[in-house]
């Protein structure tokens, strides 16, 4: 591994074109539970000229899923249901629905139409988790029989959150809060609801428009929190990190279930586990949407991960985080 130094101006080198007044990023490399590199680059906020710090706080868009994921798993070690539960126990209003399972849902194997091809032209105010149900309740069909093949689901896991808050009696938010985010200590992470909570450090999502930066931070579907309403930063995600590797959270079974790969996507160098994909020794989850690209890659044996939280549109940064992971561990 490189030292602190050169290693912080290898990623620095990596980073560039995120450094000056333009959106910026946050980067952390956690290795043996230790944060061996923290660094920020850019603005959060262009128009305020707030400047991106380890501390800001991004959309985590797809990144999501892995706490929405937890909350299921902690529900399950809890008692209060099953993986394998069909999911009309829960949302009784999808009759058409009767063979899918919770554990079809967090592994998009449940060929639930996806709800953004449902949304009509004439729909101007932000869906919720709920709204998602109610055009999927519009819809008497699945894209195939569940549980007979892959296809990734924004859907579902807006249904894992609403059963979430049927499960536990509290809305998805609160028990983020009270079972995963407040045990853990990231003080600062949250599933944002507009009017109920405020985020802070927040950066805002920019896109380029006519060759300028422009904030482009809400569409539509940025209120729908089971699938991508989550904001953190790289502070807190360290904490996240480090739960994933002993039972302060999630029970051992919890834990190895959340890694287990268990269907098969469309690539078949990655298969898909609980909230997380699976290539060979890397489990990881990228999060793109509107104004936001980010990825979190974990290599459990080695006991490392790498963390880019970005808030722009035009971004891959889990080919920067890979770049990174080679000067961390050149043979990982």
């Amino acid at each position: 591994m490189l030292g602190s130094v050169m290693l912080s101006d290898e990623v620095d080198s990596l980073m560039r074109v995120y450094q000056g007044d333009v959106p910026g990023a946050s980067v952390s490399v956690i290795r043996d539970g230790q944060v061996v590199l923290s660094r920020a680059y850019g603005l959060a906020d262009l128009e305020n000229r707030a400047s991106a710090t380890p501390a800001t706080n991004y959309r985590l868009a797809s990144m999501t899923k892995q706490f929405t994921a937890a909350a299921i798993l902690l529900l399950a070690e809890d008692g209060c249901l099953a993986l394998d539960d069909p999911i009309i126990k829960w949302l009784p209003m999808l009759p058409h629905a009767a063979e899918i399972t919770i554990r079809h849902l967090l592994t998009h194997t449940s060929g639930l139409i996806d709800y953004e091809d449902l949304i009509r032209e004439s729909i101007s105010r932000q869906l919720h988790d709920a709204d998602v149900l109610h055009l999927l309740e519009t819809h008497n069909r699945t894209y195939f029989v569940p549980g007979t093949s892959f296809r990734y689901s924004n859907s579902g896991y807006a249904l894992l959150a609403l059963i979430v808050g049927k499960a536990s009696q509290q809305g998805f938010a609160l028990f983020l809060r009270e079972r995963i985010l407040a045990p853990l200590g990231m003080q600062n992470t949250l599933a944002y609801e507009e009017g109920i909570s405020t985020i802070t450090h927040r950066a805002f999502g920019y896109s380029v428009v006519e060759l300028s930066w422009t904030r482009t931070d809400q569409s539509l579907t940025s209120a729908v929190l089971g699938d991508g309403g989550i904001y953190s930063s790289i502070d807190d995600l360290a904490k996240w990190d480090a739960a994933l590797y002993d039972t302060r959270l999630l029970s051992a079974e919890s834990i190895r279930l959340a890694f287990t790969p268990a269907a098969r996507t469309t690539n078949p160098k990655v298969a898909y586990a609980l909230g997380w994909r699976i290539s060979g020794d890397a489990v990881w989850h990228s999060g793109e949407t509107l104004g936001f690209r980010n990825v979190i890659v974990r290599y459990p044996r080695q006991h490392f991960t790498v963390i880019v939280l970005t808030n722009r549109n035009d971004s891959e940064p889990y080919s920067l985080a890979l770049a990174i992971v080679k000067l961390v561990a050149p043979r990982p």
